[in-house]
């Protein structure tokens, strides 16, 4: 969710420099392992989860929320519809 309160001994691990996933240093990682010297609590939830973290991600969530105000929504179909019309012409 990338809403997390830890503890600073969390940066003794980042600081390992050990890179995860995409060649990146992962926090999800460190979480690991300062979880085996300490606990890490974690708040399950029952909802939606959207993850920002990503491009597509990104454009997903803000289209979720758009759709969902009135002052929007509306406005947001019709650009909707007339993107797929056009890329429906340029695939011809």
């Amino acid at each position: 969710m990338g809403r997390y309160i830890l503890t600073p001994e969390i940066f003794d691990y980042l600081g390992e420099h050990q890179l995860g996933a995409g060649g990146e240093i992962q926090l999800t990682d460190a979480i690991q392992k300062l979880n085996e010297v300490q606990s890490v609590y974690a708040y399950e939830f029952e909802g939606q989860r959207f993850d920002v973290g990503e491009k597509f991600g990104f454009i997903e969530t803000t289209i979720e929320f758009a759709l969902k105000r009135p002052e929007l929504r509306d406005q947001l179909l019709e650009l909707f519809e007339k993107k797929l019309l056009e890329q429906k012409v340029l695939t011809k």
